[in-house]
């Protein structure tokens, strides 16, 4: 944490703590609004948080993974939409610190460094739509489209993935997002994680050159990209968890009331409040407690570079499904707990409270919970390690 200490520090003007503040007193309302946040993503790059995930030799900040999430974590905490894009510029960085060769994480970390870029993802893997055509000088064209494409609008630079039908593989590369032919669509209309800018993009006869196209290594440390990104949701989650009793907390302290039947003088002496609130608490703790587990495990996994061999990633993986498994849980639980902690009265549309369930409830359908607990499961009776996929 040292260094990412005196990283804030370096940043008197956008102090993190400040950044925080600032995102959650107007969290609520943008949350009603929608839209793009352009002005709260300035923010985020004026604090420097862009190049948490560059490594040093590039001049970025190249913080260790337990560092990136528990910055992911806080701005979670007051919102989950811009933890989000920050955690999945992080992923893009990273992807092509894993899957480029010497020139192009020159090219593009160190521009990422230089021009403060936000990362478009449109590698949706279960979104075939988009083809790929070699035009064989080791190019592409690329024609279709994709869906889920988190961060895409606003940012300056996008990984893209997309089906070689001559092969029947997938195609990696980086696109600037402005490049002829792309068109980023603001169609994103969910009922939470409303500003993450992650509505589809449309490509039209756009030319890849071959220097733009990544190369995956079909290594275990090449395959913990994957592992990556499924920890920048479980921050999100755990984030989501900690901010919902955050919220109630400050609610319940200057609005609580007792019950008529409670026989105490103030709501914070209910003992059935206290109780919810000790279990609030207790899966908050929980969740991040497994969170920061995963994230060691990532983090000594990621050091091994080349020589990380195929079952110490599978225990990484073991335990990001451990924890997803509980954050999933716990941000779904605490966002309704929060309006039995509360009561009617928090139900005000203007405190947008409920923005902590309808967050969660987007973000925790990413992927099938049921398919992680029976990994779990397997590992528990039968000490069957989970194999690598798109999601694990």
């Amino acid at each position: 944490m040292e260094q990412h200490r005196e990283h804030r520090q370096s940043h008197p003007a956008t102090d993190f703590t400040a950044l925080l503040a600032a995102l959650r007193a107007s969290a609520a309302q943008r949350d009603r609004e929608g839209g793009h946040a352009a002005r709260e993503k300035q923010w985020i790059a004026d604090a420097g948080l862009l190049t948490l995930a560059v490594p040093r030799e590039f001049g970025g900040i190249g913080a260790r993974w337990t560092d990136i999430y528990d910055t992911i974590r806080q701005l979670a905490r007051v919102d989950s939409a811009l933890a989000h894009l920050l955690g999945f510029t992080c992923l893009q960085v990273v992807s092509v610190d894993l899957w480029g060769n010497l020139q192009q994480r020159e090219r593009y970390l160190r521009g990422t460094v230089e021009h403060r870029w936000w990362w478009g993802n449109a590698v949706n893997p279960l979104d075939t739509r988009l083809m790929a055509v070699a035009t064989g000088d080791g190019g592409y064209v690329l024609d279709g489209r994709k869906g889920f494409c988190s961060g895409t609008r606003g940012s300056q630079m996008m990984t893209v993935s997309a089906h070689d039908p001559a092969t029947g593989k997938p195609v990696f590369a980086v696109v600037p997002t402005a490049r002829d032919g792309i068109t980023v669509h603001d169609d994103w209309d969910p009922i939470g994680q409303r500003q993450t800018d992650s509505g589809s993009v449309s490509f039209a006869q756009v030319r890849v050159a071959p220097a733009e196209v990544l190369t995956r290594p079909d290594t275990p440390h090449a395959s913990l990209r994957t592992l990556i990104s499924q920890q920048v949701l479980i921050s999100l989650f755990v984030g989501i968890a900690q901010g919902a009793l955050d919220e109630a907390r400050v609610y319940v302290n200057a609005h609580g009331r007792p019950w008529i039947n409670g026989d105490v003088a103030k709501a914070t002496d209910d003992p059935y409040l206290l109780q919810r609130f000790g279990e609030m608490r207790v899966q908050s703790v929980s969740a991040e407690a497994l969170a920061v587990r995963a994230a060691h495990a990532l983090d000594d996994a990621w050091q091994r570079g080349s020589s990380l061999d195929a079952e110490t990633r599978a225990h990484v993986a073991l335990a990001t499904s451990e924890a997803k498994t509980v954050a999933h849980r716990a941000a779904l639980d605490a966002g309704e707990k929060l309006f039995d902690a509360c009561g009617a009265r928090a139900t005000r549309a203007a405190l947008a409270l409920d923005r902590f369930w309808r967050n969660a409830r987007v973000h925790t359908l990413h992927d099938p919970l049921d398919y992680r607990v029976r990994d779990v499961g397997r590992y528990a009776l039968c000490g069957t390690l989970p194999d690598v996929s798109l999601y694990t």
